[in-house]
């Protein structure tokens, strides 16, 4: 098994709802052991962890105004951002996404996918938060389509129809 690029980060998981903080601890620390893990329930002990501890991530649950206001601040201190989302991913998820700045967003129903993801988070934080769901979405269009010239197709970058793989 590798090491994870979250062993010896700290993650901070904001969410109203027990059993969803209980899955991404589960989750984190089955793969991440030296990960320290964090979690909130409320606003007001998520504001009062973000202004205590130091954090390299951050996991929120967009909860009304105060979701936003606690996304702000852990954006002001320049701590990396990954919401959880009720919908997989579409294109109103990805203009939220863009709206609030935060670097990426996670389907709830999706949450054995979150180390993957955090460690991509970590990875890429020096990205402009636009160009990773770009990148994303540029690789799976060259999944979806054919997109090496020696088949016929063409790259995706070029702007040009593709072919549909079969």
């Amino acid at each position: 098994m590798k090491d994870s690029i979250l062993n010896g980060k700290s993650i901070l998981a904001v969410n109203d709802n027990p059993e969803i903080l209980a899955v991404l601890e589960k989750e984190i620390l089955q793969s991440c052991r030296k990960c320290t893990f964090d979690t909130a329930t409320t606003f007001k002990e998520a504001d009062q962890r973000l202004a205590s501890f130091t954090y390299h991530l951050i996991i929120v649950d967009i909860m009304g105004d105060y979701g936003f206001d606690l996304l702000q601040r852990a954006l002001i201190k320049k701590i990396p951002v990954t919401t959880l989302t009720v919908r997989p991913f579409n294109l109103e998820a990805l203009k939220r996404s863009f709206e609030t700045n935060a670097i990426s967003s996670l389907p709830k129903e999706n949450l054995g996918e979150v180390v993957p993801l955090l460690e991509d988070v970590l990875a890429h934080k020096h990205l402009p938060p636009w160009k990773r769901p770009i990148e994303k979405l540029k690789r799976f269009f060259d999944l979806t389509f054919e997109s090496d010239p020696a088949k016929g197709g063409r790259p995706f970058s070029t702007g040009k129809s593709m072919k549909l793989m079969k």
